[in-house]
């Protein structure tokens, strides 16, 4: 109510002002051609005291009043049509711009605004964002409201292996790598609680050796048995899988997630603008963030254009050649064909050792060297690339994928 009051009673005053100012037009023009009107009387009366005086002849004094006549007649009409313009005319113009405004005002601001809601200024939205990420639901309580699509039963073969494998498992609950596979397969039937039970035990048994990627694996989990929400406890174990490995992307991802959902997307930004200009390009958090950044960034007050994927070629880089593309041309017998596919290899390869370059175009030269029989330009392409990605493990991987296919890796 002390909203609508207080436009109300700013609004009223700027009519007020605005009739005021139309009005004080209006006296001023009124006052300018009164006082034409009288200067021109004026001259009118000095031109007969001059006749009076025989200063100026009777012709000359004639033609005189008949010009100031003509001149008093003509701001007369003035005076009058500016009068009644001033009063009345404008007067509609002003009054009809208010009801206008105020009509324009209140229709705008009930479909575009939040009428009755409070103003959130960043302070008081990252408290509130505090309270919202102090108070939200544990896993056990995500877990039991969580809607989770169902699940095809396996088959019997595999369904009688994971009862073989859950009974070997449960007489010796110690072996690391029993419960690595339990958790995994799991995971895949969608029993997530006791995946998550199987991946903990994993921690447990590894010990200070646990990594990375076992408290990711954990944060993975849980967010999916809570149907993609992160709670205190998965949020826990993605801080821990950090700690070891900063860089980890999966749990960089969720701390993300975690932002997003309470309440402070510019934080969720920062960290998933990271991981999409980092790549790679095939990691599995790629896809959800080029969905959703833009959104992100919206909601953060940031303007910010997403990278094109690294596939697509950039202006003044140099196109290299697909493995698929030297192999078809390295079929042909022609010299002046395999020496330009050389070239051509020879061009990505230079950019790549000298400006460096994503792991799609390193693995695309790992590739190319292979099929063209290179084996040692694919083997120092192979060692440089893993130097520029160490400790990228997705990178890595890729990237060794390639090389095996060129018969350098291992």
């Amino acid at each position: 109510m002390t909203f609508w009051m207080t436009a109300a009673l700013l609004t009223l005053v700027l009519a007020a002002l605005l009739l005021r100012a139309v009005m004080r037009r209006g006296a001023g023009l009124r006052s300018a051609a009164e006082a034409d009107l009288g200067l021109y009387r004026d001259q009118l009366a000095e031109v007969e005291r001059d006749a009076e005086r025989g200063t100026i002849s009777a012709a000359e004094a004639e033609r005189s009043r008949i010009e100031i006549s003509r001149r008093i007649l003509d701001a007369d009409r003035v005076l009058k049509d500016r009068g009644a313009g001033a009063v009345r005319g404008p007067l509609f113009v002003p009054v009809f711009a208010v009801l206008a405004l105020l009509g324009g005002s209140f229709w705008l601001y009930r479909d575009v605004g939040a009428p009755g809601y409070p103003d959130l200024p960043i302070a008081d939205r990252i408290e509130r964002a505090k309270v919202l990420r102090a108070d939200r639901p544990s896993q056990a309580e995500a877990e039991a409201k969580a809607d989770l699509p169902a699940v095809t039963p396996p088959d019997a073969k595999y369904a009688e292996l994971m009862d073989r494998l859950r009974t070997a498992v449960a007489a010796n609950p110690n072996d690391l790598t029993g419960q690595q596979l339990l958790a995994r397969n799991e995971a895949k039937l969608g029993n997530f609680s006791a995946a998550i039970a199987a991946q903990k035990k994993v921690i447990e048994i590894a010990g200070a050796d646990a990594t990375a990627t076992d408290y990711a694996t954990l944060a993975d989990l849980s967010i999916l048995a809570a149907g993609g929400y992160v709670s205190p406890e998965a949020e826990a174990a993605a801080g821990e899988a950090l700690a070891r490995d900063p860089k980890n992307g999966t749990a960089r991802f969720f701390v993300g997630l975690m932002w997003a959902q309470t309440g402070r997307p510019d934080l969720a930004f920062d960290f998933w603008r990271a991981l999409l200009e980092e790549g790679p390009e095939h990691a599995p958090w790629i896809a959800p963030i080029r969905d959703q950044i833009g959104m992100l960034a919206s909601a953060a007050g940031v303007r910010y254009m997403p990278p094109p994927p690294p596939g697509a070629p950039m202006a003044g880089a140099l196109k290299g050649p697909s493995a698929d593309d030297v192999a078809a041309a390295a079929d042909m017998s022609t010299e002046d064909r395999m020496e330009m596919i050389r070239g051509m290899v020879g061009q990505l390869s230079e950019r790549l050792y000298s400006d460096g370059g994503s792991v799609e175009e390193w693995a695309r030269l790992i590739s190319s060297l292979g099929v063209l029989g290179d084996t040692e330009k694919a083997k120092e392409a192979w060692d440089k690339a893993q130097v520029a990605f160490a400790g990228q493990e997705d990178a890595l991987s890729a990237l060794r994928s390639a090389a095996e296919q060129a018969g350098v890796g291992g």
